[in-house]
């Protein structure tokens, strides 16, 4: 049974500390991967101006995941109805590799609202969850995050300031382009 950590977000778009928390929570919970599950549309920011075209953010993860050993970017959801939630994402990754044990990964912040989320009960009973520390919320694992956002990234390129560092050195140049104002 291949054990696959499930880590889903608008990657708009993916950066540093989404790759860090990947490969710490892989190594630390011992799973063979994690998906990181570009979602085409959250149900909590449907009004969110700012996102880009899903295969664009998609191939930006893509690219930015090329030789992370353990980590690859999922278009999984993409499949899914819109607006999608994620106990039907687990159900269907379930149903479709049944050699496979899913485990989510959240954010403190959204562990302390569980109880909103659709079916959480669902989930619980099927799944492990593990919760990474963030905005003040605890989490159960702990593991280094680094103090960085795709918002933030997005003003500082709107705004004519550096990335660097901030996104992997590989498609700093494709998120300049995607995110300039035009």
């Amino acid at each position: 049974m291949r054990k696959v950590g499930i880590f889903g977000g608008s990657f708009n778009p993916i950066h540093t500390g989404h790759v860090a928390l990947a490969q710490a929570v892989q190594k630390q919970c011992g799973l063979d991967e994690v998906w990181l599950m570009v979602s085409p549309q959250n149900p909590l920011k449907r009004n969110d101006s700012d996102l880009l075209d899903d295969h664009l953010r998609l191939r930006l993860a893509q690219k930015a995941l090329e030789g992370v050993e353990g980590v690859k970017a999922c278009d999984f959801e993409f499949r899914l109805p819109k607006p999608n939630y994620t106990w039907n994402t687990l159900r269907h990754l379930t149903a479709d590799y049944p050699d496979h044990s899913f485990s989510l990964l959240i954010g403190g912040d959204n562990w302390a609202h569980f109880e909103c989320w659709r079916h959480w009960k669902d989930i619980l009973r099927h799944h492990d969850v593990i919760v990474y520390p963030r905005d003040q919320y605890p989490g159960t694992i702990n593991v280094p995050l680094l103090d960085v956002s795709s918002t933030q990234i997005r003003q500082r390129v709107r705004a004519g300031e550096s990335i660097e560092g901030l996104v992997p050195k590989c498609i700093v140049s494709d998120v300049k382009q995607y995110y300039s104002p035009q």
